[in-house]
C-alpha cells in the first residue's frame, strides 16, 4: 500500500484486488500477478515486468468454514472470466461472507455484500465498487436503517436507542472492513486521485452508522484511465455519492448465507 502514497514515485498499477479470507486471501494476489505475467503486463524492471497489484481483504472467517478462502486458481479464473458488462451484486465474490451491524455481535448481524453504483456527466464517468463488512448499521439517505443489528422479530436494535451503537462492539476488534474502489475516466494526478479517495470516505459516513470506527479497517482506492478533463471538485463529490449508493446496493442485493438474515428477507421476519 505504501507505493500508492502521493509521496512515492509509482504512478500506475496493473490491477486492484478486493477479496475475502482475511490475511489468507492475500495469497490470491499471486493469481492476478500470474495472469498479468501471461499477458506481459507489469512494471518494467531491468530483468522482468513485475505486475503491481494492490490488494485489500475483509475478515470473513467467522462465516461458514474458516478453511474456505480465495486461492491463486480462483483469482486467475476471475481474471480470465472478467467482463465489462458484469454488474452482479450482493452475496458474490468478496462480498460472499460480508456482514453488517456487528456492533451487537454476530448473533444479531445481517448480510453485507458487494455493491456497485455508477455516475456519468458529459462524458465523465465514475463507478464505485464496495465490499461492505462493517461494524455499523447501513442507513438510507433519510438516516433510516435498512440493514444492521436486528432482533428476532425483524426490528432494528438501534431503532429504540441509536446511542447503543456507541459502545464497545461485541464483534472482534479487527474483523470488520469496508473496501471501496472508485474507477473513473477523468484525468487525475496522483495527488488528485488521493484527494478523491479521501473525499470518498464521506460516502461511508453517509451510509454506515457508525463509520470509520477504531474497529473497522476501511479503505478507498481511486483508479483513473486519465481520458477526460472534468471539474475535480465536482467529481470528488460524485465519488462520495456513488460510494454511498454502492454501499446501499450491497445490502439490498445480498442474499442470506449461514442463516444470517438479509435485506431481501426482512418482510418474512416481520
Amino acid at each position: 500500500m505504501a507505493l500508492l502514497s502521493p509521496k512515492r514515485k509509482m504512478q500506475s498499477i496493473n490491477a486492484l484486488l478486493l477479496t475475502g479470507g482475511s490475511a489468507f486471501g492475500l495469497n490470491a494476489a499471486a493469481g492476478v500477478m500470474a495472469f498479468l505475467e501471461e499477458q506481459n503486463i507489469g512494471y518494467e524492471t531491468s530483468f522482468a515486468k513485475v505486475p503491481i497489484v494492490p490488494t485489500a481483504v475483509i475478515y470473513d472467517l467467522n462465516i461458514g468454514s474458516a478453511q474456505i478462502r480465495p486461492v491463486v486458481e480462483n483469482a486467475m479464473q476471475a481474471c480470465r472470466e472478467a467482463r465489462h458488462e458484469n454488474m452482479m451484486q450482493g452475496t458474490i465474490g468478496a462480498g460472499t461472507g460480508a456482514t453488517v451491524g456487528k456492533w451487537n455481535g454476530l448473533d444479531s448481524c445481517m448480510k453485507g455484500g458487494l455493491g456497485i453504483a455508477h455516475f456519468e456527466n458529459d462524458g465523465a464517468q465514475i463507478t464505485a465498487i464496495c465490499v461492505v463488512n462493517a461494524v455499523g448499521d447501513i442507513v438510507d439517505e433519510h438516516g433510516r436503517i435498512i440493514a444492521g443489528a436486528i432482533e428476532s422479530n425483524g426490528d432494528f436494535i438501534a431503532g429504540k436507542d441509536y446511542t447503543s451503537r456507541w459502545k464497545l462492539p461485541k464483534a472482534g476488534m479487527s474483523e470488520n472492513t469496508v473496501l471501496c474502489a472508485l474507477l473513473t475516466n477523468i484525468q487525475l494526478t496522483k495527488v488528485q486521485a488521493y484527494n478523491m479517495a479521501k473525499r470518498g470516505q464521506n460516502g461511508l459516513a453517509r451510509a454506515i452508522y457508525p463509520a470509520n470506527t477504531s474497529f473497522d479497517g476501511d479503505v478507498v482506492f481511486t483508479v483513473s484511465s486519465n481520458e477526460v478533463k472534468f471539474d475535480h471538485e465536482y467529481m470528488y463529490e460524485a465519488g462520495a455519492e456513488v460510494i454511498r449508493q454502492a454501499i446501499i446496493n450491497s445490502v439490498k442485493n445480498a442474499g442470506s448465507i449461514s442463516n444470517i438474515p438479509s435485506f431481501l428477507e426482512l418482510d418474512k421476519l416481520k
